[in-house]
């Protein structure tokens, strides 16, 4: 399995035999997992997205919108307790390449990817039950 760290953007691959719980990564020694979600811009977005083969859930937000910040503190929530799982933020008015290629056309907007595929795709604010539901059902379509 392939993790990309959240610090360097360096891939990391774990054996099969292990888990990605306690890895460290190879290049800065930092943990490769984290159950915080990820600040992604232009540069990190895709190497994150892409070479990661755990699922991806991508929160694209921007600063003036009153939905995404009600939501911020579910999706951080949700992801602290989603084992397994990478959560990343991606800042709509900073990232502005990355949004366009995503087609962002009302915020937030939440992408689940898995091996750089979007799987699934969701607009407007959600609580935490919201999001974990959906989340579910984003995990049985891959």
């Amino acid at each position: 399995m392939n993790i990309v760290c959240a610090h360097c953007s360096s891939t990391n691959r774990i054996p099969d035999d292990k888990t990605h719980e306690g890895a460290k990564c190879g290049k800065c020694g930092e943990a490769i997992y984290s159950s915080k979600p990820v600040d992604l811009d232009d540069s990190s977005f895709y190497p994150y997205v892409e070479k990661n083969h755990m699922p991806v859930v991508v929160d694209f937000w921007a600063s003036w919108c009153g939905p995404c910040k009600a939501m911020g503190p579910a999706f951080e929530s949700v992801a602290k307790e989603s084992d397994g799982i990478l959560f990343a933020k991606v800042n709509t008015e900073d990232a502005n390449a990355v949004s366009a290629d995503a087609a962002i056309r009302s915020i937030p907007t939440l992408i689940f990817f898995h091996k750089g595929k979007e799987i699934n795709r969701i607009s407007g604010g959600m609580g935490e039950t919201q999001l974990k539901q959906w989340i579910m059902q984003s995990l049985q379509k891959i």
